[in-house]
């Protein structure tokens, strides 16, 4: 038998990369813009991470200011007002996680078992607004519903006899921190809920035309095929945000705050503010941050490792 003879590439398969470039030049500008983005936010910055280590003075830069090696965290984690908003910053992250982590998994779950196409667009345009407001919005109208006196909230309930005083949700420290809570939830639910959407039509439709003949119902079908079909993504949308336990959002902590919740309202992204930025100890905030993310990069690690050995696929 003749063997057949290798075809050599031609010179068009060879400069294939140079073929998509010329094709696809303008995509590849954009994609431009955004790579530019990170590596200029999230990668050029390292080296300035060296002022961990220095008392770092803007007017004097790298080379004036003076080396003080681990000092500058000696002084963070001795430092009370920093222990204060760890503890609230943990605290507040596993109540938030516990609280709404779950809640776009249900709103994936019902949205799904919607039979009219009309009413679920417009429920999941409603539910998927909240995300795209600033937290001082969100803030300023949480403010005039929540008004002790002349708050909607309260004067509804007074009017119905459900309350005979207004309810402080926002200038007592526990009715405040439940009242944080779920507006963070609201805030953020609508949006989680679009991967798990995503997530669900990628099971197949034979898999509930079969439980359907079988008769199961629909919430054995949710917990069998549903549920199940989805765990991957839960799961990986989990370990993101066990990596999150340490972070803080300061626009958020900072349109909510006053004097009378300051107990629980100090947490890491208000003491950074405060104590680092402020009053100008650069060092500090570094600090706190790297610290931040080194814990929030170990968090991610272990649980991923922990979740590969339940046998899940995992994030890395």
């Amino acid at each position: 038998m003749k063997s057949k003879s290798v075809k050599a590439p031609s010179l068009r398969e060879k400069s294939s990369w140079g073929v998509a470039l010329k094709r696809d030049w303008h995509l590849y500008l954009l994609l431009l813009v955004p790579i530019t983005l990170v590596v200029l936010f999230n990668y050029a910055a390292y080296p300035g991470l060296r002022m961990v280590f220095m008392d770092y003075k803007p007017a004097k830069g790298y080379a004036g200011s003076k080396w003080v090696g681990w000092e500058t965290f000696q002084k963070v984690f001795k430092d009370k007002d920093f222990l204060r908003a760890l503890k609230n910053s943990i605290v507040f992250n596993l109540l938030d996680l516990l609280v709404s982590f779950p809640m776009p998994i249900i709103l994936a779950l019902m949205l799904n078992e919607l039979r009219f196409p009309r009413f679920k667009k417009v429920t999941q345009t409603v539910l998927y607004l909240p995300h795209f407001l600033s937290w001082v919005i969100i803030g300023s109208v949480a403010y005039q519903l929540f008004k002790p006196s002349t708050g909607i909230v309260n004067v509804l309930m007074m009017n119905w006899g459900w309350i005979k005083e207004g309810i402080p949700f926002l200038t007592e420290k526990n009715h405040w921190a439940v009242t944080y809570l779920l507006i963070g939830v609201w805030q953020g639910m609508g949006w989680g809920t679009i991967i798990y959407l995503a997530a669900i039509t990628g099971i197949s439709g034979e898999l509930y035309e079969a439980a359907m003949i079988d008769g199961a119902s629909r919430l054995q079908r949710i917990w069998h095929i549903t549920l199940p079909g989805i765990r991957s993504t839960i799961v990986v949308l989990l370990i993101m945000n066990l990596g999150k336990i340490m972070g803080s959002n300061f626009e958020r902590l900072d349109v909510f705050a006053n004097t009378q919740v300051r107990e629980y309202q100090y947490q890491l992204a208000i003491y950074i503010y405060e104590k680092g930025l402020a009053s100008s100890k650069f060092s500090m905030a570094t600090a706190v941050g790297l610290f931040q993310s080194l814990v929030g990069l170990m968090l991610v690690l272990v649980s991923d490792r922990f979740a590969k050995a339940l046998g899940e696929d995992g994030l890395l």
